[in-house]
């Protein structure tokens, strides 16, 4: 049985019919094609397919598309405008990524996290950043990249991204 469904993925309304079972990881891939969550786990502990769900972080691989029916999504590929949103420049200028799987759901996490605390601690980075993996063991790195894209958005009037 199918379900009409509208959600708002990175500005753009969406109408679609999905089955009842159909994860939002494989609608955004399969049905929008919007392929930056990835599939990591499958068992919502890796990260890989973090998303925001009204601002705030999800994984993908967990939630039914039926519950995100007039919701708004993001997507690493909704971040950025015209050029890379800062904390993705932060991550391109410290190296906070290696092969790349991890990073749009580190992004995306980092983008919550500075929401709600815009001025982390080492120990608040680590903690809030326990649900995103890394398999090239790049974390050191990815903190470096959080601190630089905090101290970037203070420069940052109104970022609203």
């Amino acid at each position: 049985m199918e379900h009409e469904i509208s959600m708002t993925v990175n500005g753009v309304v969406h109408d679609l019919a999905v089955p009842a079972e159909r994860l939002l990881l494989d609608c955004l891939r399969n049905d929008l094609d919007i392929t930056g969550p990835k599939e990591g786990c499958s068992v919502g502990v890796c990260g890989a397919c973090t998303v925001l769900v009204e601002g705030k972080p999800a994984s993908a691989c967990l939630l039914l598309a039926v519950r995100c029916d007039g919701m708004s999504i993001c997507t690493i590929e909704g971040l950025a405008g015209e050029s890379l949103h800062p904390i993705q420049q932060a991550f391109v200028d410290q190296g906070g990524f290696q092969c790349g799987i991890c990073t749009p759901g580190m992004v995306l996490a980092t983008k919550a996290l500075l929401d709600e605390n815009p001025n982390p601690s080492d120990d608040e980075i680590k903690h809030y950043m326990m649900g995103n993996l890394c398999r090239c063991t790049g974390y050191y790195k990815i903190v470096d990249a959080i601190r630089a894209a905090a101290a970037g958005l203070e420069q940052v009037p109104g970022d609203g991204a």
